[in-house]
């Protein structure tokens, strides 16, 4: 087991499988990110580089792109959640849709390459 199946393994029903979804749409975006723990949630790395994360919080989940530029250069593609400066909170029971993972990683992919 790596260490995200154990961060998972710790988050209860349905944001576990929530979460695992998440981990697999960026996974399926960049499949050479390394998987580990930053700030004590689940960071994938490019060149160790932080390029996209995730967490489980009582009321919502949250993305993390690891930058906090990312939300800036797509306004669009985030209205309607709530952000901060490096988090988007999303549902506890869905998960994010498979575009906006696509393009926050995009986005972040050349704001750190």
């Amino acid at each position: 087991m790596s260490v995200v199946d154990d961060f998972l393994a710790g988050v209860s029903e349905p944001q576990r499988s929530v979460l695992q979804e998440l981990r697999e749409l960026i996974l399926e975006f960049i499949p050479e990110a390394e998987e580990t723990i930053a700030y004590n949630i689940p960071c994938f790395k490019v060149n160790g580089k932080g390029i996209a994360g995730f967490d489980a919080y009582k009321n919502h989940n949250s993305y993390f792109p690891f930058s906090g530029q990312v939300f800036k250069a797509m306004p669009d593609q985030v209205e309607g959640y709530v952000t901060t400066k490096g988090s988007l909170h999303f549902s506890k029971t869905e998960c994010l849709p498979r575009e906006l993972v696509q393009r926050l990683i995009e986005v972040r992919l050349a704001q750190a390459f």
